[in-house]
């Protein structure tokens, strides 16, 4: 890169084109905010000048490394090339796109000549069609992608050198350092991957060539591979001085995808065992089969980090958060071994007697297996006699292999009376079915289309895999202003409608016959549901409640004495009068200010007692919301966001084009397995402990995680704070214990215990780091914040700890440098890509076009998301579908998110887990299009169809096949939009291509990359 591009470009602190969104520097001033722990203002760093803005706060993240390098790889001005390999170099790692397939011509480039270009702020009329648009597809605008990366041969260097015609200038320059002969590998080039680029570097092999050891509390010096950047950065305004710039090519910075692939090759379909304290697992996007022999699978539990730093003062160098992201409901796929239960009968699960840890493999038995040593807290325990077995030769239990509590990282204990309330049995769950039957959604057809697929649903309710049918219980509810409950009791002959008009203080009106099994309450259930549309035909009341729904719900499973979900199908804001009434306070003129967050604030303080309430009574709300308007996400999603329940949003609902969408969600909703009335508590060993929790949780203390229920899609992000040094011999050890209540009633544990090294090195924190984790830890915790923090301030905190935590690897542990040189640890190299997605991600953007509703739904989506589904939502999966290859059954390899990788002459899928998106060049071959949608040309291609039409051709069944694939490993069904290049739609789709600027003003990563140095270059100035 060349120096003049730093130079001459408007300084940082201004907003300019190429960092739009972030207006007026990136740093508040003197800020010590952070939202890690050891994000505090570090020491070690120099104060920035007088003049600079500086936030001396962080937020940081990384992705996962594997050995230290052998040597230092680099790549210089002189060696990028696009030649063939000269002697002695590796080939180049990063590919090109794909070549176009043999369906149809080759593509012309989809360049922007040949397109209108969209100015950085879009017109008023498109802006307002686009907003309009965005609130009828729902779509939750921008991705980002993060891949942790498993054993790479070295840490990463990036290096951004000048051009050969300048010599460096001072500190903000960015220069090259002389190239090293031949074990460079550059990273960043197109052209031919080597067979496994992973797996280049053999242990054994000697470090590179003499770096000085490094004191006390740094890790060893880390060689890596600097990448270097021809040309300067665009971005500055026209009036550059100094010669002509090169644009920088966006192959020679780290790619996500090549990231993903990589991992894929080294590790996909092998066996994963976890048998390994601190090894770092596959990225979340790699398949393989994971065997838990002693720590629990990584679908369980991943970490920011698989090596804590054995100091608090190391933590706060580096300021990488120390967090796990734990989904304690994971679904374990067929290939693998479910968990196993145990049952000690009326005893109950063995607990150490201090710390109540439960017996696991951490658990070290000594006096010839009489004792066992907790490996939490050391106390020393009696075994109980019933439990006691011989050792074998090296001091390990003879049945160690034969009991899952010794031997797994994950398993379920049985739990007896004291672990239920009021130390009675627990009942089954029940699901409550609310449906909101005003005027609106009589008149779309949706009662009608929810009461029809009920009769079929209730067949599908979840039962333990032993059991013939479910032991949950039914019961049915309507209201508009007022309630109506509904007595199905398997002897009546016809059901019974009682109704509540009282909604100020809901009482629930009959016990018997409104809870009932389906199996024997069929025909009176199918009769119910036949009537309800019906009887509400002629209905004109529009006005409805919502809060006094709630409560019934939940004071009808408290009469009945179980947990259970309420599953309400609502369509406007609750304007009748009655508690919880809410008022239209949407109002664009708070955006940028700092009373924007009470946007993101319930506006009624009844939301917050009900979510309390449910809670305490274990009942869970589910909320299919169906607004034409502003419905406030904000205050009606609260209770679902604190009872662990899932909020569904469909705009504008159409019968015909949204229907299948929200039945597929109803659907996996009511069959997905979960577990009810739920308590968390996590433990750690002795030196740390869980100080913070972020996910669809309620929180009554500092220490138990509550649940109304727990579905395998619902993730909580648990922070980690030192107490005290760590040991490097005993590492950091956590337990998470969930106490909750089966789908048949029974009252269980279930157990995930994984273990993670210590260092004194900081090279060794960085080198262990999973990207895709962070990205998730980041995400929740600046989600969190703009509830009392301005947006502005948030970003910078994001911004700031990014430049930190690579700072601090760069002044730590990387090899000497130009400080003109960013430098990224191999684990960390998306980490600003990442990042950069999640600062335009709708939430931290507040722009008038994006509805207000959208951003506070993702807000509670990501909330309790596990890092599979952040890591497609902020860097969406962009597929060429043109070239297909049609007898393999492979999936076509992702490309990056950028318009520069689309043809014209081709067709693309992307999807967020959210949104689907079909692109289709202008000039796709005509028989691809014949082949997808049976019309003759791009021109006939109706963008209205949310689905594709089934023909009985390879391609199209192809395609349908992908389009399943995609949308079975995601807990929402995305709903498909097809678009046509150079139409309207493709404004909402180019939001979604995540390397790019955004028209609303988020920065290209490659300008964010240049901003991040330029950062790093300040703090180690």
């Amino acid at each position: 890169m060349s120096q003049q591009g730093y130079v001459a470009a408007p300084p940082y602190s201004q907003s300019q084109p190429g960092l739009g969104g972030f207006s007026a520097g990136f740093g508040p001033p003197n800020s010590s905010l952070h939202y890690g722990h050891y994000g505090d203002p570090n020491s070690s760093y120099s104060a920035p000048q007088p003049g600079m803005l500086k936030s001396t706060v962080p937020f940081g993240s990384s992705a996962p490394v594997g050995p230290p390098p052998p040597s230092t790889h680099q790549i210089s001005q002189t060696n990028i090339q696009n030649g063939p390999s000269m002697p002695g170099q590796q080939p180049h790692r990063f590919q090109g796109p794909p070549p176009p397939s043999n369906i149809g011509p080759p593509c012309p480039p989809y360049s922007q000549q040949t397109q209108p270009a969209y100015p950085n702020a879009a017109s008023a009329s498109s802006t307002t069609q686009l907003a309009n648009q965005l609130s009828s597809m729902q779509l939750n605008t921008y991705a980002s992608f993060q891949g942790p990366q498993l054993p790479p041969p070295a840490q990463q260097q990036v290096a951004l050198p000048p051009g050969p015609q300048v010599p460096p200038p001072a500190v903000n320059s960015l220069c090259a350092q002389p190239s090293l002969p031949p074990m460079a590998r550059q990273d960043g080039i197109p052209g031919p991957v080597p067979p496994n680029p992973n797996l280049q570097q053999l242990s054994g092999q000697p470090p590179g060539p003499g770096y000085p050891p490094q004191q006390a509390k740094y890790g060893p010096q880390m060689a890596g591979s600097q990448l270097s950047y021809p040309g300067a950065f665009p971005g500055g305004p026209a009036q550059l001085s100094g010669p002509p710039q090169k644009k920088l090519d966006p192959d020679s910075i780290p790619s996500p995808i090549q990231v993903i692939e990589n991992d894929k090759a080294s590790r996909g379909g092998q066996i994963y065992a976890t048998n390994t304290r601190g090894q770092v697992p596959p990225l979340v996007t790699t398949d393989c089969i994971i065997q838990d022999q002693g720590h629990a699978s990584p679908r369980f539990i991943r970490c920011t980090t698989y090596c804590f730093p054995s100091s608090s003062e190391m933590a706060k160098q580096a300021r990488i958060p120390l967090a796990a992201v734990i989904q304690p409901f994971a679904v374990v796929p067929p290939n693998e071994t479910p968990l196993y239960i145990v049952n000690h009968g009326e005893t109950g699960p063995i607990r150490c007697n201090r710390c109540k840890a439960y017996m696991c493999p951490f658990m070290q038995f000594i006096e010839g297996g009489r004792r066992y040593q907790c490996g939490f807290c050391s106390c020393v325990n009696d075994v109980p006699p019933f439990f006691f077995q011989h050792l074998d030769h090296v001091g390990r239990r003879v049945d160690h292999y034969e009991r899952p509590e010794l031997s797994l990282g994950s398993y379920e204990y049985v739990a007896t009376l004291d672990y239920c309330r009021n130390s009675k049995p627990p009942k089954p769950p029940a699901y409550i079915f609310m449906i909101d039957v005003s005027y609106n959604n009589i008149k779309s057809g949706l009662v009608r289309l929810i009461c029809n697929e009920l009769k079929t649903l209730l067949d599908k309710l979840p039962r333990e895999d032993q059991e013939e049918s479910s032991a949950i219980r039914v019961g049915f509810v309507t209201y508009n202003k007022v309630l109506h409950f509904f007595n199905v009791k398997s002897s009546l002959a016809q059901p019974q409608m009682m109704v509540v008009s009282d909604v100020g203080e809901v009482f629930v009106p009959l016990l018997d016959g409104f809870l009932v099994n389906f199996q024997e309450s069929r025909s009176v259930v199918i009769n119910l549901l036949d009537q309800i549309p019906e009887m509400f035909a002629d209905t004109n009341e529009s006005e409805t409640i919502f809060a006094p729904v709630i409560q019934a719900g939940m004071e009808a499973l408290k009469a009945a004495e179980c947990a259970g979900k309420l599953f309400i199908f609502h369509s406007s804001l609750p304007t009748a009068e009655a508690p919880g009434k809410l008022r239209n306070r949407d109002d664009k003129k708070l955006l940028n200010t700092d009373k924007e967050k009470t946007l993101f604030q319930p506006q009624a303080n009844a939301y917050e007692a009900l979510a309390k309430d449910c809670v305490a009574n274990g009942c869970c709300v589910n909320l299919f919301l169906f607004p034409n308007q502003y419905v406030d996400v904000a205050s009606m999603g609260l209770v679902t966001m604190y009872t662990g329940g899932t909020l569904y949003k469909y705009n504008n609902f159409q019968l015909d084009a949204d229907s299948c969408q929200f039945l597929s969600d109803l659907r996996r909703d009511v069959e997905k397995k979960t577990g009810f009335d739920a308590i968390m508590r996590v433990r750690t060993s002795t030196g740390f402990r869980a100080t913070d929790f972020f996910g669809a949780i309620y929180m009554n203390n500092t220490t138990d995680v509550e649940m109304a229920a727990v579905d395998c899609d619902k993730a909580v992000t648990v922070e980690f704070k030192h107490d005290d040094k760590l040991s490097e011999d005993s590492g950091a050890l956590i337990q998470c214990a969930v106490l909750y209540t089966s789908v048949s009633g029974q009252r269980r544990l279930r157990i995930h215990n994984i273990g993670l090294n210590c260092s004194s090195q900081l090279a060794d924190v960085y080198k262990t780091c999973e990207t895709d984790a962070l990205i998730n830890f980041f995400a929740k915790s600046a989600f969190k914040a703009i509830l009392s923090q301005p947006l502005k301030i948030v970003r910078d905190i994001l911004v700031s700890q990014t430049a930190h935590m690579l700072a601090c690897y760069k002044k730590n542990c990387a090899s000497p440098s130009a400080v003109s040189q960013l430098i990224l640890p191999d684990a960390m190299k998306v980490l600003p890509v990442y990042m950069n997605c999640l600062l335009k991600s709708c939430v931290l953007m507040g722009r008038p076009e994006i509805p207000t509703d959208e951003r506070a739904h993702q807000r509670q989506l990501v909330l309790s998301m596990g890092v599979a589904d952040t890591q497609l939502l902020f860097y969406p999966q962009l597929l060429p579908i043109h070239s297909l290859d049609l007898k393999s059954d492979v999936v076509p390899a992702a490309i990056r998110c950028s318009e520069e990788r689309l043809s014209e002459g081709g067709a693309f899928l992307l999807a967020n887990g959210l949104t689907l998106f079909l692109w289709l060049g202008v000039s796709a071959p005509p028989e691809l299009i014949q082949g997808l949608f049976n019309v003759p040309s791009f021109a006939h291609i109706s963008t209205e169809a949310t689905s594709l039409p089934d023909l009985d051709n390879p391609f199209s069944k192809k395609l349908k096949s992908i389009l399943e694939h995609l949308q079975s490993q995601k807990p929402y069904t995305m709903k498909l939009v097809i678009v046509k290049q150079r139409e309207q739609l493709e404004m909402l789709f180019r939001q979604l291509l995540v390397e790019d600027k955004s028209i609303y003003g988020g920065a290209s990563y490659v300008d964010f990359l240049c901003c991040i140095h330029k950062e790093i270059c300040q703090l180690l100035s």
